[in-house]
């Protein structure tokens, strides 16, 4: 398996059919912080992430959440005990797209050069830590 390395821009996405269109920096702590549970549309949010050791984890966390995966572990367990569980963890940017596009509600993110029809994105994470709601220029290699 071929290591992850830090994506220039990481892409927030949600299913293709999704009502929402774009997303605060704000609403995505909320939302990947498991203290907003449900879509304004009735649908319960699906977050999703990748294990604490992904660079692009590492990126997403440090931007939106402003603070370290591993560092998280402590507010997770405090939340255990209240019946709240952390986002559901995936493995791979493929597994990402897959369970995106085929989950009502669920919420992820990828390297935005590795998008496609199947998702659409809501927010641009650059490397500098801005949050975009529109689609910076890519510089993807082929």
């Amino acid at each position: 398996m071929v290591a992850e390395v830090n994506a220039e821009v990481v892409a927030v996405i949600v299913p293709q059919g999704h009502t929402v269109r774009q997303i605060s920096s704000s609403e995505l702590a909320l939302i990947f912080w498991r203290k907003k549970l449900y879509w304004a549309d009735g649908k319960r949010v699906q977050a999703l992430n990748y294990s604490s050791s992904s660079p692009l984890r590492q990126q997403f966390s440090l931007t939106i959440l402003k603070s370290e995966p591993e560092t998280q572990s402590d507010y997770w367990n405090g939340l255990y005990f209240h019946g709240v569980s952390p986002p559901y963890v995936v493995s791979s940017q493929e597994a990402m797209l897959r369970f995106v596009a085929d989950t009502p509600g669920a919420i992820g993110y990828i390297d935005a050069c590795k998008l496609d029809g199947r998702v659409k994105a809501i927010a641009w994470i650059t490397v500098n830590q801005n949050v975009l709601n529109a689609a910076p220029e890519l510089n993807c290699p082929d």
